[in-house]
């Protein structure tokens, strides 16, 4: 017990006492030392951003098992949504609170430091609550209710009050509005908008962030638009959003092209490759089933072609979810996976069309129809994974999958397309089925265990912050798994 709370305080320290060689190895020169600045406070936070949401590593996130998009080989206690057993809350909560809000924050105070030109400084402080605005949406789309305003405190308080999540969401709107405002493309001061050479996302495109700063607002007024409390507001939103321009194609995709070796690398290849384990991830059972019934031509690039019949033919064997399965018998993730340069995407141009679908359908003005924006979000995954567009013009066209004649509810047909559009992107493919109830997930065969709709908190929250916790858990109708987000209303 003594180890476990000296573990947590420690991790409050680091809270606000974060130092120099925390950031030494985002540096972009690290053959020359300098002293930690705004712009590697910027880079650390944006690494640790799409790092965590993109890693397959079992310690790290789950949101591929929530999916179901991966099965395992010898352990299955992920798949059965065993989050206690490696801390995975935990590990969650303190990398984003650490390693990406903590950061962006002690980047506003460099910033004050640094004494740079006013339009320098308004961009990169809007930048700054972007990424912050889509880090609090979250862990609130995560957790549900969260430490919020007495948060970050560090040694100041160790044990935060935890705030409504629906007022949190309030707030995001307010903070996202004000820093799309204070968005300034023409600023051109020694040759930068912003962060310059740190931003490794857009190379310092204002526009292109602003177009990502209006397609995150879309997202989140998408996720509360049939809360009722909050229905006015989101429908507002969606429209300002589409009108001050989301994504209109790949091109604007918010994307992390990871580097070749060390430690800039993929987490994924980390996990896959580096590590020298055999395949302990298989694609899962859920989702090949319904890419062999759609004859779907994102097998070959999503899945390899290990696996033949009796003919010779290639087929598709997706691993039993929530079982152990073996390596022989079952088809493997694609090599294009185990890259170590393989991009890292947190919002793209796909999942703007499928989020434009969806508030088509609920009547909100956005310009086009729902099969247009539903066509256009099967387009745009296919086309960036590489598909033939012969190949997706033949599997638009099918019955199935034509949103005029694809069977189900409009939910269902757009939360099957919107789903397999995720793959990569566990969290988001997690949330899909969340809200939109679809596609039908599987019971894992070892336990039983229903398909999660929140984490749980830190079990470390209950040692250190009992009063708290007890109250989140009390707000939100208990801490368990089968707690639904507030938005969560289906």
């Amino acid at each position: 017990m003594k180890k476990i709370i000296l573990h947590i305080l420690l991790s409050f320290i680091l809270l606000s006492s974060c130092t120099d060689e925390q950031y030494e190895r985002f540096n972009i020169n690290p053959n020359e030392p300098t002293t930690t600045s705004s712009g590697s406070l910027f880079v650390s936070a944006t690494k640790s951003l799409v790092n965590q949401m993109t890693s397959l590593d079992v310690n790290e996130n789950h949101y591929r098992f929530m999916a179901q998009y991966v099965a395992q080989r010898n352990f299955a206690s992920e798949s059965n949504f065993d989050l206690v057993n490696r801390s995975v809350p935990l590990n969650h909560w303190s990398e984003m609170y650490r390693d990406v809000l903590l950061d962006l924050q002690d980047a506003k105070t460099k910033i004050v430091e640094e004494n740079l030109d006013a339009g320098i400084t308004a961009n990169r402080n809007a930048l700054i609550e972007i990424l912050s605005v889509y880090t609090w949406q979250q862990m609130v789309d995560t957790f549900g209710d969260i430490p919020y305003t007495n948060a970050l405190l560090g040694i100041e308080n160790i044990q935060p009050t935890y705030e409504d999540a629906e007022t949190i969401y309030n707030d995001l709107f307010v903070r996202l509005n004000a820093a799309i405002n204070s968005l300034d493309p023409s600023v051109s001061f020694s040759g930068e908008s912003a962060f310059g050479d740190s931003d490794i996302i857009y190379g310092d495109d204002i526009t292109s962030w602003t177009k990502f700063a209006n397609s995150l607002k879309l997202r989140l007024a998408i996720r509360v638009v049939e809360f009722p409390a909050m229905e006015t507001l989101a429908q507002t939103s969606i429209q300002e959003a589409v009108a001050s321009g989301v994504f209109t194609s790949n091109a604007d995709n918010f994307s992390l092209t990871y580097e070749a070796t060390p430690p800039n690398t993929n987490p994924m290849w980390e996990t896959l490759v580096e590590s020298g384990r055999p395949p302990d991830y298989f694609p899962s059972n859920t989702i090949v089933d319904y890419m062999n019934t759609l004859d779907d031509p994102r097998r070959s690039v999503y899945f390899r072609d290990n696996i033949t019949d009796g003919s010779g033919d290639v087929i598709y064997v997706g691993g039993i979810y929530g079982t152990t399965n073996s390596i022989d018998v079952t088809t493997r993730l694609n090599e294009t996976f185990r890259e170590p340069t393989f991009r890292g995407v947190l919002l793209d141009y796909s999942e703007v069309s499928f989020m434009l679908a969806q508030a088509t359908e609920l009547g909100i003005s956005v310009g086009g129809d729902a099969a247009t924006h539903y066509s256009n979000g099967i387009t745009a995954n296919m086309q960036d994974w590489g598909v033939d567009q012969a190949d997706i013009t033949s599997y638009i066209s099918q019955t199935d999958v034509a949103y005029a004649t694809a069977p189900g509810t409009w939910k269902e047909k757009l939360g099957l397309q919107y789903w397999l559009a995720m793959y990569n992107r566990g969290f988001e493919g997690w949330t899909v089925w969340r809200q939109l109830d679809a596609p039908a997930l599987n019971i894992p065969v070892d336990t039983s265990t229903p398909v999660p709709v929140r984490y749980t908190y830190p079990v470390e929250e209950q040692l250190l912050n009992s009063d708290n916790y007890t109250s989140a858990s009390t707000a939100i109708g208990g801490d368990t798994q089968q707690t639904k987000i507030f938005w969560d209303v289906n």
